[in-house]
């Protein structure tokens, strides 16, 4: 039994040493595979588990890359700055026209 425990363990630092793009590339045949091949259910059950984990690991390394531009940000003001003028100048875009609408609606009245 600890064998067993011994492989799953080396299937699963495998799985995360994998690039995004390979882990997803994986992920792709799995499910091609079950879902245009007949596999037995024992397979189909394994291929979920694999595709699952694949899933779980393509998911961690979106998030860290996300957790890292959102800190690169943070680190850049300059562009936190820009980011906030570009807000704050489509509020101000969005208001005139609904001002003109109303103006319109009243006219026509």
């Amino acid at each position: 039994m600890a064998a067993r425990k011994k492989t799953t363990k080396n299937k699963a630092s495998t799985e995360s040493k994998l690039s995004f793009e390979e882990a997803l590339e994986e992920l792709e045949s799995l499910v091609d595979a079950m879902e245009n091949d007949q596999l037995p259910l024992e397979q189909l059950v394994a291929n979920y588990e694999k595709g699952s984990k694949l899933m779980a690991h393509c998911q961690s390394v979106l998030e860290s890359a996300q957790d890292r531009i959102e800190l690169i940000s943070l680190g850049n003001p300059e562009e936190s700055r820009l980011d906030n003028e570009s807000n704050s100048d489509d509020v101000g875009s969005d208001s005139a026209p609904a001002n003109e609408s109303e103006d319109d609606d009243i006219r026509l009245f």
